[in-house]
Parts: structure tokens; C-alpha cells; sequence
């Protein structure tokens, strides 16, 4: 910021103080120069009412203009200080209502100026001719001459003022838009944090659901195959490691992203050990390893695929990915004793449709804590203009569609 916008800062800050201070302190000048045109009292007294009132001009513009004007009126009769203070105080007030005041204040004050101004004319007119200066023809040039000059500084003063009203009002706009957009910023910022937070929680529960949900099913498992079938247990443990293990990678890429890595030295290179992790999130072309999972814990799991594939917007494979993961866990949880669950992905011409079926306990199945699961897949769907619908199957179980339509023109 230069030196003349933290001057022009501080005077707009403090510029009543300024406004009384210099008037305050020009008032006897001023108040001297109108006793001396006449040595009367009521011409110091007039010159006190033009120059006042110029102490409110910012505060107050319209009662500042009134006052000056009245007092210029009041001038002419008695032949009061006209060219100073006079002139000089109604184009202050002028300018200071133009760019201070409403838009009717200066429209009436230009009006009654110019007014004025015609008046100021016609008085030195009749004024010369008193005086017997001149004939009636010199009178009127002396009208028109006065009243000309007066109309023309009083229009100028106008007009420069409304340039100035007019920069200062687009000042006022772009400050305002600013600061809008300073407070859309923000609010985009938490948005975009809820949202965030939304997401994390989310996959969180679909990680951590479907891994405890494995990781049951195979202690459950293992603990009654243990005396009859130790190779059996020896599995189920393996699995359970597994399942364990990738569970707790995907935790860890999962929080990697909300945890602040300590600040390196000035120059110096990050260690790779305090950045997240970068592994591929999982994807529709996933799904062979989470059945695999599933089927690996007893469950007679099958994958059938339907239709050409084609290439997916970023962040539709994972949501197709979670709403199996999340279906297949609610069989491992509520399907009861050694169900069947078939997954269905069928690509059609426009939109792409995932169905997970199970002959399990049917609706129990309906039935997943507070309900965040079922929940989370409609919500993913969502983000992407699909469905998801869920219920009882006719002939017995539990069946999850989910309708996902797809872009044009995007073959794999």
C-alpha cells in the first residue's frame, strides 16, 4: 500500500474530527473577511452561517447544504460576503452533499444552486443599475455575466463531485463483493470439510464392518473346526491375518490424509515415512478379491458379470466397490448359517447395475445397527444421480440393487 492510500485511509477514518477542526480554526479569518466588506454585524453573522455548517458536511450533508444555502439566500437581499466566503461555501456544500448524500439530496441542491445562481445575477444586475453604473442593456449583460460564471462553477463542481461519488461507490461494490466472497470462502471451506469428514466416516464404516464381519465369520469358524479339522483352523486363521492386515492398511491410508507431518527444515526434503500413503483405491474390477474374501469364509459366493465394460467417472468404481463390500457384509452378519449370495454386475447401454442376492434369513437382514449401512450406499449412489433399493427376496432372502447410470461414449 502506497503512502497516499494509508493517508487517504486515515482521512476517511478520522475526517469529521478533520472537517470541524479545519473549520473551527478558519472560522475567525473567515468571519473577519465578511465584517470587512461593510464593517456590519450582520454580514460577519452571514459569513459565520456559510462556513459553520461545513463542519457536518460528512456527518450531515443535507443539514450542512440546507443551513449553507439559507445563509447564501439570506445574503442577497442584505449585499452580504457573495465571491468569499459565500461562493466558495455553497460549492463546498455542493460538492460534499453530491458525494455524501442520498441521490435526491443533490439533485434538489444543484437545482436550487443554479436557482440561486440566477438570482445572484439578477441581484448585481439591479445592483449596477441602482448604482447608476449603466443602462438597462449593461445591466443584463452584468445578469447574465454573474449568473453565468456562478451556474458554470456550481454545474462543474457537480459534475466532478458525482465522478467522485461514482468511484467511491464502486469502491463500496468490489469492498463488498470481497468480503462475499471472503464468507462464501469460507463457508465453501466448511462445507467441503463436512463433506469430507461425511466421506472418511463412511469408508471407515464400510472398511471396518466388513473386515470385523470377515474376521467373525472366521473365528466362528475355526473355533468349531479346531478339534475336528485342525487344517481348517490353521486357514481361518490365515484369513483372519489377512483380513486383518488390509484392514489395518486401509485405516492407515484412510487417516494418512488428516495427519499433519511435522514441518522439514528450511531446504530440506520430507522423509518418506510422514507422507500418506499412495496405494490405488479399490475399484469395480475389485470385486473378484472381495468375493474371493467372502467365499473364503464359507459363504458360497459368486461373481457373474453381464455386458461390455467400459471406463468409469472417478470415484464410481469405489462406490460400486463399497456397496458390494457393505451388501456382503450385511450377509456375513444377518444371512445366517452357510448362505448363497450371488453378485450381479450387468453393464447396460446407459446405466450400470449392481445386485447382490442372498437366500439367507431374508429381512433380518434389514436390520444393521442404526442403519448407516443401507444408508451410505444410497448416499453413494447418490453423488452420482443412482438408486439403491433393498428387501425381501420373493422366493426367500435378501436382494441390494443398485442402478448407477453411466456417460456416453466412454468404452473401455
Amino acid at each position: 500500500m502506497s503512502w497516499w492510500e494509508r493517508v487517504t485511509q486515515w482521512q476517511e477514518r478520522h475526517g469529521f474530527a478533520i472537517d470541524l477542526l479545519v473549520v473551527f480554526l478558519s472560522a475567525p479569518v473567515v468571519v473577519a473577511l465578511g465584517w470587512s466588506t461593510q464593517g456590519r454585524l450582520v454580514d460577519a453573522l452571514l459569513a459565520a452561517g456559510l462556513w459553520l455548517p461545513l463542519g457536518w458536511r460528512r456527518r450531515s450533508p443535507v443539514v450542512s447544504v440546507v443551513l449553507v444555502f439559507v445563509a447564501g439566500v439570506l445574503c442577497l437581499p442584505v449585499n452580504g460576503p457573495v465571491f468569499f466566503p459565500g461562493t466558495f461555501a455553497v460549492l463546498i456544500a455542493l460538492y460534499s452533499v453530491t458525494i455524501f448524500g442520498p441521490a435526491w439530496a443533490h439533485r434538489t441542491a444543484i437545482i436550487s444552486a443554479v436557482v440561486g445562481c440566477a438570482l445572484l445575477g439578477v441581484m448585481f444586475g439591479l445592483t449596477s443599475m441602482g448604482n447608476g453604473y449603466g443602462t438597462v442593456e449593461a445591466a443584463i449583460g452584468v445578469t447574465v455575466l454573474v449568473g453565468g460564471f456562478s451556474m458554470a462553477l456550481c454545474i462543474s463542481t457537480w459534475a466532478f463531485a458525482l465522478t467522485r461519488r461514482s468511484r467511491r461507490e464502486l469502491i463500496t461494490t468490489l469492498r463488498d463483493r470481497a468480503e462475499r466472497l471472503e464468507v462464501e470462502r469460507d463457508q465453501q471451506a466448511t462445507i467441503a470439510a463436512a463433506a469430507e469428514r461425511t466421506r472418511i466416516a463412511r469408508e471407515m464404516h464400510d472398511i471396518v464392518a466388513h473386515s470385523l464381519s470377515v474376521v467373525v465369520a472366521q473365528a466362528d469358524g475355526g473355533r468349531y473346526a479346531a478339534a475336528a479339522d485342525p487344517d481348517a483352523a490353521v486357514r481361518s486363521l490365515t484369513t483372519i491375518a489377512e483380513t486383518g492386515r488390509a484392514a489395518l492398511a486401509d485405516m492407515r491410508r484412510l487417516l494418512g490424509v488428516l495427519r499433519e507431518a511435522p514441518e522439514p527444515r528450511t531446504g530440506a526434503i520430507p522423509a518418506v515415512s510422514t507422507l500418506a500413503p499412495s496405494t490405488p483405491q479399490p475399484a469395480e474390477h475389485d470385486l473378484e478379491q472381495l468375493v474371493e474374501q467372502v467365499r473364503a469364509s464359507g459363504v458360497r459366493a459368486s461373481l457373474v458379470r453381464m455386458g461390455t465394460a467400459r471406463r468409469l467417472p472417478p470415484g464410481m468404481g469405489l462406490t460400486v466397490y463399497r456397496i458390494c463390500q457393505e451388501a456382503l457384509t450385511n450377509v456375513l452378519k444377518h444371512a445366517g448359517p452357510t448362505p448363497a449370495v450371488t453378485v450381479l454386475v450387468q453393464w447396460g447401454p446407459r446405466s450400470l447395475v449392481v445386485e447382490i442376492a442372498d437366500d439367507g434369513r431374508g429381512a433380518s437382514a434389514d436390520s444393521d445397527g442404526m442403519g448407516h449401512g443401507l444408508l451410505g450406499m444410497r448416499e453413494r449412489a447418490a453423488m452420482f444421480g443412482g438408486t439403491v433399493s433393498s428387501g425381501p427376496r420373493p422366493g426367500g432372502g435378501f436382494r441390494v440393487r443398485a442402478e448407477l447410470p453411466l456417460p456416453t461414449g466412454s468404452a473401455t
